[in-house]
């Protein structure tokens, strides 16, 4: 079978890579091509383009880059119609793939989309346009399947892939030896993000932090498709360290965590670390992303969760003297960091089916070989 993917993101070119090795698992004669990166290439797809080209974050980026927007759409619409697959594979991405699902559906192919956009948190009435483009979804968050039933369409709950990660993940032993580690001071891991707009914002306030609270330490976990200049407020601080590409060993030591909101939440939570949950974006992004959310939370910590599982610090309440507030109760109230790990635990329960990617994998052959 031929499959043609798409996935944007950094996130979505690991979870692209997990599920194309399970279904060459399922199907060793798979065939694959797609917009992808690094991981997608390294489990056999052929790349048609890296998501690094398409890198972008926000309503007023994406709307300054539109016309580079419209001709990646247009290269990826071409492509797919020359490699002709059985069928196209959504990976998140949401704004780019739904062009494509319409595109797809249009030309008679099959489409599928593993991490469907999060319709249930803004534009709700999408889901209307799924249900005509998209044959099957398959989803990663427990809460969703409900969601997507009163729309009437086919859904299953997969499992979660950062699950999966976690449970695969094995702790460097030798990672906190390799550290300029005090052995008398809480480790205070920080996840800026992996996007510069993010890093923009949010690590010279992680930086004012630092210097505010000089008798913690606290290690930045980077990452390489970013670079260096982005963790430049940071650097030079005799308590902040980096690692690189580490962050789950980083995590594994840590005591507590400053998180950028998005999938490191999450990740944060699964390796038990009590967190606070930060975010900051323009003023006008912000104005209009508060206009069209339909969720009382931003986190996926306290969407799964739904409760308040972990403190959101957002824009105007993401200051320095905020977050060091939340940090002092969770590294020394002892009752309230029991009730954030309990709420993790709940959570990793809920969330326990079985490997996301195996389990999309052998469904979407399922439902291949059963309309073929």
């Amino acid at each position: 079978m031929k499959f043609y993917l798409v996935a944007g993101e950094r996130s979505g070119d690991l979870h692209g890579g997990n599920l194309l090795r399970q279904l060459k698992n399922v199907d060793p004669q798979v065939v694959s091509r797609g917009f992808g990166g690094d991981e997608m290439q390294a489990a056999g797809m052929v790349l048609a383009m890296h998501y690094r080209e398409m890198e972008m974050m926000g309503f007023l980026s994406i709307t300054l880059h539109l016309p580079r927007i419209f001709r990646y759409i247009d290269q990826c619409q071409r492509d797919i119609l020359a490699f002709q697959p059985d069928v196209v594979v959504l990976i998140d991405y949401g704004g780019f793939n739904m062009r494509i699902a319409k595109f797809a559906h249009a030309k008679g192919l099959r489409v599928f989309y593993y991490i469907p956009p999060k319709i249930w948190a803004w534009y709700q009435s999408r889901a209307r346009k799924l249900k005509t483009w998209v044959e099957r979804l398959f989803l990663i968050l427990p809460f969703e399947k409900e969601f997507y039933a009163r729309y009437g369409l086919q859904a299953d709950y997969v499992g979660n892939p950062v699950l999966d990660a976690i449970k695969a993940h094995q702790q460097d032993a030798s990672f906190s030896a390799r550290l300029p580690l005090p052995p008398d001071r809480p480790l205070v891991a920080l996840l800026p993000g992996s996007r510069r707009g993010e890093l923009k914002r949010i690590v010279p306030i992680m930086a004012e932090v630092a210097k505010q609270k000089p008798q913690w330490h606290f290690v930045v976990a980077a990452v390489k498709n970013l670079p260096a200049s982005c963790y430049q407020a940071l650097e030079g601080m005799l308590n902040v360290s980096f690692v690189w590409e580490s962050t789950y060993d980083l995590l594994g030591c840590a005591q507590a965590a400053v998180v950028t909101s998005g999938t490191a939440t999450l990740e944060t939570a699964l390796l038990k670390v009590p967190q606070v949950v930060v975010y900051r974006t323009g003023a006008l992004e912000f104005r209009i992303a508060r206009a069209l959310v339909q969720v009382p939370f931003i986190s996926l910590v306290n969407l799964i969760g739904n409760n308040l599982v972990v403190q959101e610090l957002i824009q105007d309440r993401c200051t320095p003297e905020q977050i060091s507030s939340e940090l002092d109760r969770l590294l020394h109230d002892k009752i309230y960091r029991e009730e954030v790990l309990n709420s993790y635990q709940r959570i990793f329960n809920l969330l326990d089916v079985g490997s996301a990617s195996e389990n999309t994998a052998r469904l979407m052959v399922k439902y291949l070989t059963e309309k073929a």
